[in-house]
């Protein structure tokens, strides 16, 4: 069983920064793509940016500038730094390896996420 564990949300100001990290095994991080997703409450889960093994990494339109996404192939996470953060950027963020071939589509479920609130 695959297990993801997101960390370092929180509660901050309109403007600020949070870094998010995401632990897995190490044969599921070097073997695939990873991505960051967030649900808002209401919402669908969508995907905030995925990082290839290779290391090519590909942005929303709406985190594009603001957010960077990495890999630390020493620790096996990826992380996720978000600037400039926006109340809209509230919601529950989680991690998960990408299907090969897909944009989007997830390999395993889902861990607990880790909460972003973002007050304005």
């Amino acid at each position: 069983q695959v297990q993801f564990v997101e960390s370092g949300g929180g509660l901050v100001q309109t403007g600020g920064s949070l870094r998010l990290s995401c632990a897995t095994s190490g044969s599921t991080f070097r073997s695939n793509a990873m991505g960051w997703y967030r649900q808002a409450p209401g919402q669908q889960r969508e995907l905030v940016a995925r990082i290839t093994v290779g290391g090519i990494r590909v942005y929303a339109g709406s985190v594009k500038g603001r957010f960077t996404i990495s890999r630390d192939n020493a620790k096996n996470t990826v992380n996720l730094q978000m600037n400039s953060l926006q109340p809209e950027d509230t919601a529950v963020y989680y991690c998960n390896a990408i299907l090969p071939g897909t944009y989007v589509t997830v390999l395993y479920s889902w861990g607990q996420g880790t909460q972003v609130t973002v007050s304005s």
